[in-house]
């Protein structure tokens, strides 16, 4: 069924929205998984594992209290700020690499920003719950709406607008931890020069790992974005055919 506008089923013009969204994710993430294993091929002249340049950055900076664990899986490495536990996952914990030994100054950086407060970190913390209802709850109920409104009532576009402000918040999330990643990675990096765990050549070859990391966080803020815009571009359409 088709309701003028840009149409609600079937093909529509502003597919290429999300076309171009699925796009720069998966250019960031061919990217990223291309300079990671790259940089997985050069084993850091400091020796150190993921694991043992992570518990260098913390003591360094005075954390005591953040314990580091070994999680499964790849690209699951995260600091846990609640439980104050940064998790690397197979191919950093133990590897020598200067891939690795980035990753995991990375994730120190995260660690360093809740001790001193950074406020983006509290924000997107705080995000969170919101961020999660927006991403399981939004578009469930913008089709609601729009199922509501295919029988005539009116009532389903306020459904449908309510259901683009809930995922606007997942949004939101993504907008907030970009400089939440990018200022985790200029820690990681000055970290690594401040503690000697890596000399200039090394630091380039991580900080080419960094950012082609945070091209995903770009790529998926972006995507969300132009998921957004379609959302809006559809239910604003389909309710000026129905005035």
């Amino acid at each position: 069924m088709y309701y003028g506008g840009y149409g609600f089923y079937g093909f529509d013009s502003t597919y290429i929205l999300v076309l171009i969204g699925f796009a720069l994710c998966l250019a960031a993430s061919a990217k990223v998984k291309s300079t990671f294993r790259r940089f997985t091929k050069v084993r850091s002249n400091s020796g150190l594992t993921g694991a043992e340049a992570a518990q260098k950055i913390l003591n360094g900076n005075g954390i005591y209290d953040v314990r580091i664990e070994h999680i499964s899986g790849e690209m699951t490495d995260h600091y846990d700020p609640a439980a104050k536990v940064l998790r690397l996952s197979d191919p950093i914990f133990g590897s020598t690499s200067v891939a690795a030994i980035g990753v995991a100054a990375h994730e120190c950086g995260h660690a360093v920003q809740h001790q001193k407060g950074y406020v983006p970190l509290k924000i997107r913390t705080a995000l969170v719950p919101a961020a999660n209802l927006g991403s399981q709850l939004g578009i469930p109920i913008i089709f609601l709406g729009i199922i509501i409104a295919a029988f005539g009532s009116v009532f389903g576009y306020t459904v449908a607008r309510a259901g683009i402000w809930i995922f606007a918040l997942a949004v939101l999330f993504q907008l907030v931890t970009l400089p939440v990643e990018f200022d985790a990675s200029h820690r990681a990096l000055r970290m690594l020069e401040q503690f000697g765990i890596m000399g200039d050549q090394e630091l380039r070859g991580a900080r080419s790992v960094l950012q082609a990391a945070a091209m995903t966080y770009v790529a998926a803020a972006a995507s969300a974005i132009l998921q957004l815009l379609r959302l809006v571009l559809l239910l604003g359409g389909n309710s000026r055919s129905r005035d």
